[in-house]
């Protein structure tokens, strides 16, 4: 049994494998293999090109595989679906292992680079430090809420919610003062586990060489700078900036047709998390452009007054994208626009 390409499905538990021969014929059927089992019988596979969506899980897979001398390939989940044959079986963990077996023969194929262990950690801080801010912010909104049904209507602002709440506490009427007690008790704990958190990336900043390049750039401190690294790593598997702008999402999407181009509106594709990094500081550098006469500075006053600020905005979150793919990529040897 010769086996060159395998599709596997991943799971909790239970895994669905797919394997064909040089002439694309199924050599290995298993739609149901135990969690448990699934190491032991790729380990038992002579070296082959493995397929996986990029999910949970696909990473870890991915490094135990390679460690056997396979070659693994992951794949974004939107990928694979077009070979998915809906029409003749359905949807189901078999065809679903078919079609990742037939998306990873594809030469035109896009694949996701597998993310080593100390990758997947400082992806980890960020995802929960985000998770800490998203809490933080719902409690917030939460206090508001209960506040405006004893007649209390307090703005958005989030410092100005803290303040009228904590002065207005022991006027609040019994149950209403425990609970709103409890909730700004919650707020203060998942201000510090922010701040802690916090910590984290400024030390992961100060111990990455490359983060300390992307410091460089403006608009890009260290949550922005160590989030690209645990992202896309050295950035080599974009072939340009324009790439790595297109995959963020920063880029307009094409509606053109019978030779008439049509721009709409950022596709906002890939990391949403990334991209509100990049915006964020972009929002910076255009607000401190107004006192500067650099190149930089000029052309983003010069952009924000011909289209708009938040055009102008976009614009520069791409071209920080671009820029830190160049410096990612050629390191030292990155020099500064003047």
């Amino acid at each position: 049994m010769t086996i060159v390409f395998v599709g596997i499905d991943l799971a909790k538990n239970v895994f669905a494998v797919h394997g064909v021969n040089p002439a694309g014929k199924p050599e290995l059927v298993r739609p149901s293999v135990p969690r448990a089992k699934l190491h032991e019988m790729i380990a038992a596979l002579p070296p082959c090109t493995i397929g996986m969506e990029a999910c949970s899980g696909a990473h870890h897979w991915a490094r135990l595989f390679q460690a056997l001398g396979h070659t693994v390939k992951l794949m974004a989940p939107k990928f694979v679906a077009p070979y998915r044959l809906s029409g003749k079986r359905g949807k189901n963990d078999a065809a679903d292992a078919a079609a990742i077996c037939e998306a990873v023969q594809r030469p035109n194929m896009r694949f996701v680079p597998v993310k080593s262990p100390e990758q997947q950690g400082q992806l980890m801080v960020h995802r929960a430090r985000q998770g800490y801010v998203e809490a933080r912010t719902a409690t917030i909104n939460r206090v508001r809420g209960l506040l405006s049904e004893v007649g209390i209507v307090l703005p958005l602002k989030a410092e100005t919610v803290r303040r009228e709440a904590m002065a207005q506490l022991e006027d609040l009427p019994g149950w209403v003062n425990t609970v709103i007690g409890d909730l700004l008790c919650e707020v203060h704990r998942l201000d510090e586990r922010i701040t802690e958190y916090d910590r984290h990336v400024a030390l992961m900043a100060r111990q990455s060489s490359q983060a300390q390049q992307l410091l460089r750039l403006r608009g890009v401190g260290e949550t922005t700078a160590t989030a690209l690294i645990a992202m896309i790593g050295n950035g080599r598997d974009f072939h340009n900036g324009r790439q790595l702008s297109a995959w963020i999402g920063l880029v307009p999407g094409q509606y053109s047709s019978g030779g008439k181009t049509r721009l709409g509106r950022i596709t906002k594709s890939g990391d949403a998390y990334l991209r509100s990094l990049l915006v964020m500081g972009a929002r910076a550098v255009l607000n401190a452009a107004k006192d500067k006469t650099d190149s930089i500075s000029r052309w983003a006053t010069a952009l924000a007054e011909r289209v708009g600020y938040w055009k102008a905005v976009v614009a520069i979150a791409a071209k920080n994208a671009r820029m830190a793919w160049a410096v990612l990529v050629k390191g030292e040897a990155f020099a500064m626009p003047a």
